[in-house]
C-alpha cells in the first residue's frame, strides 16, 4: 500500500516530507527488525525515545518513518504527525483495511472480570450460532484456536493484524478486553465498538497512573470519547454514577444490591459453581447454573449477559452460553492433585481480587485456607502491605513470596508485604523461592484444606532481572506431588 494512502483522514497529521507514493508492506515499532519497505514508528515512551532508533530502523530495511520531529540525517519520507501513538493506531487500522468495522466488537474494561467477562461473552456468542473471536490477557482466539499475545490489550500493529485474520476467517462478533493502558497509549484510537461494558474499579496500576482519579478517568473516556455505541454499566460499582451521568450512549446497569436494569436474586455458592436467578426489569428471567464459583462470577455473569443482551441475544441462549463454560484458564481453577486437600490457581494480584478470592474460598474450606502469593515488581508498591493485611486477616497462613520480581529485589517486595501481615498476628512464612513455597504449602496440608496459589493465574513464566524464566504453575505443582510421592 503506497504511504499516502495509509495517510488518508489520520487526524494527527501535521505535515509529510519525501515521497509519500513509497509502497510500504510492514509496519513495525522494533528498530531491530529486519524487514523490506518498512515504515518504523517513532514512539516517545516513558524510558525510551524511539527517534534515538531510527538509522537502526532504516539499516533494518524501513524506507519511511512516522516522526513526531524531523530526523535531517535520514534521508528517507518522513510523516510528521502530532501523536504518534494515536498515529500508529490508525495507521495500523488503514494498512490492514479496517478489519474492525467487518465485526462486532465487544469491549470490556474495569480492574477485575475482565478475563472471565470477556470468555462468558464469547461462550453465549457461540451459543448463539455465532463465531467469536477473543482478544485478552490468556491470549487471543479464533473459536476455540488460540494465538499467541503479549499483552492484555496488544500493541495496534498486533493488534489490527489479530482482527484483520479474524475478519478474513469470518468472525461475526469479537470479545476483547480493554485495558487502561490501552486507553491511555490510544491502542484503540479510531476503533468503535457496539459495546462497551465497565465492570469496577480497585486499586491496580497506579506505578502508572500515579492517582486512583488518573485511573479511573482514563477508563471513563473508553466511554464517552465515541468509542462505544452502548454500555453497560455495573450499578453496584461506587464509581459507576461518575460515568453514567456523562453517557451520551445508550447504556444499560446491573448488579445485585441495588436497582439495576439485569439483576441476580436469590444467588447459592457452592464449592463446584453458584445458582441464582437473573431478572431484566423483573419480568424476563432465567435461572443460570454456573460451572465457576464465586460472587464475582456472578457478577461476571451479569456483564457478559448485558453485554449479550445488547447484541440482541435472547435470555435462553444466555442462560445456554454461561453454563456451557467450565473454567477460564487462571480463575479460580481448580487443579487436578488428587490429594485430600486441594490447590486452586488464581491470578489475583490486586488488594481487592485478592480478598475476593479468599472470601469465596473459605466460605467452602472445612479445613484451614492456605495462601501463597507475592506483588510485582516495578509495580504499584502501595497495595503490597494492603495484600499483606488482607492475606492475614482471611487466611489461616501465608506463604509469602516472589510473584515477578522484575528488576526489583525481591526481599524488599516481600518486606514491605510483612509490614501489612504482622499487625494481623496471623502465622507466616517468607520463602522467597516460589517454586519451594509451593513445595513448602503442598507439604504442610492436609486433608479438607486448601491452597490458594495467588497471582500467577494463566501466566507461564517469571519475570527476574528482565529475563523470562518458564514458569507453569499447573506443571510446578504436578512435578512436585510427584516428587513428593503425592
Amino acid at each position: 500500500m503506497r504511504l499516502r494512502e495509509l495517510l488518508a483522514d489520520l487526524p494527527y497529521l501535521v505535515e509529510t516530507r519525501g515521497d509519500m507514493d513509497r509502497e510500504i508492506e510492514v509496519l513495525t515499532a522494533s528498530s531491530t527488525e529486519r524487514v523490506v519497505n518498512g515504515l518504523f514508528f517513532c514512539i516517545v515512551g516513558a524510558r525510551f525515545d524511539a527517534h534515538r532508533f531510527a538509522p537502526q530502523a532504516v539499516e533494518n530495511g524501513c524506507c519511511a518513518l512516522v516522526v513526531e520531529h524531523y530526523l535531517d540525517a535520514l534521508d528517507v519520507p518522513q510523516v510528521l504527525v502530532s501523536n504518534g501513538r494515536g498515529a500508529m493506531a490508525r495507521i495500523a487500522a488503514a494498512f490492514y483495511g479496517w478489519p474492525s468495522r467487518q465485526m462486532r466488537l465487544v469491549g470490556i474494561t474495569g480492574t477485575k472480570g475482565k478475563t472471565t467477562t470477556s470468555y462468558m461473552v464469547k461462550s453465549i456468542v457461540e451459543a448463539a450460532g455465532l463465531k467469536c473471536g477473543l482478544i485478552g490477557t490468556t491470549g487471543d482466539m479464533i473459536g476455540d484456536r488460540r494465538i499467541e499475545s503479549h499483552f492484555t490489550t496488544p500493541d495496534p500493529i498486533e493488534l489490527q493484524r489479530t482482527l484483520r485474520l479474524m475478519a478474513d476467517e469470518q468472525v461475526d462478533v469479537v470479545s476483547m478486553e480493554v485495558s487502561a493502558h490501552a486507553i491511555d497509549m490510544l491502542r484503540l484510537d479510531g476503533m468503535v465498538f457496539d459495546v462497551g461494558c465497565y465492570t469496577n474499579l480497585s486499586q491496580d496500576h497506579l506505578d502508572w497512573f500515579h492517582t486512583m482519579e488518573n485511573y479511573f478517568e482514563t477508563k471513563k473516556r473508553f466511554f464517552t470519547s465515541g468509542m462505544v455505541r452502548n454500555a453497560a454499566i455495573n450499578a453496584d460499582d461506587e464509581t459507576s454514577e461518575k460515568i453514567v451521568r456523562d453517557l451520551k450512549t445508550r447504556f444499560m446497569t446491573y448488579g445485585i444490591a441495588r436497582n439495576a436494569d439485569l439483576f441476580a436474586r436469590d444467588v447459592e455458592i457452592r464449592e463446584d459453581g453458584v445458582n441464582f436467578e437473573m431478572l431484566f426489569h423483573g419480568f424476563d428471567r432465567c435461572h443460570p447454573a454456573l460451572k465457576m464459583t464465586g460472587m464475582f462470577n456472578v457478577y461476571n455473569a451479569l456483564a457478559a449477559a448485558s453485554c449479550a443482551m445488547m447484541l440482541g441475544i435472547g435470555m435462553e441462549t444466555i442462560k445456554a452460553g454461561l453454563e456451557a463454560i467450565a473454567s477460564v484458564p487462571g480463575r479460580i481453577e481448580m487443579l487436578n492433585t488428587h490429594t485430600p486437600y486441594k490447590v486452586i490457581l488464581d491470578y489475583s494480584h490486586s488488594p481487592d481480587a485478592l480478598k475476593n478470592i479468599l472470601e469465596t474460598v473459605r466460605s467452602f474450606t472445612r479445613g484451614r485456607l492456605i495462601a501463597l502469593f507475592g506483588c510485582g515488581g516495578d509495580r504499584d508498591q502501595g497495595k503490597r502491605p494492603m495484600m499483606g493485611q488482607i492475606g492475614g486477616e482471611l487466611a489461616d497462613l501465608c506463604i509469602l513470596t516472589s510473584d515477578n520480581p522484575r528488576t526489583e529485589d525481591p526481599m524488599a517486595i516481600l518486606a514491605a508485604i510483612e509490614e501489612g501481615i504482622r499487625p494481623t498476628g496471623k502465622p507466616y512464612e517468607v520463602i522467597e523461592n516460589r517454586r519451594e513455597a509451593i513445595r513448602r504449602a503442598l507439604s504442610i496440608a492436609r486433608e479438607g484444606d486448601i491452597i490458594v496459589l495467588a497471582g500467577k493465574g494463566h501466566e507461564t513464566y517469571q519475570e527476574i532481572n528482565g529475563i523470562r524464566h518458564p514458569f507453569d504453575e499447573k506443571q510446578v505443582v504436578a512435578e512436585l506431588l510427584e516428587e513428593m510421592g503425592g
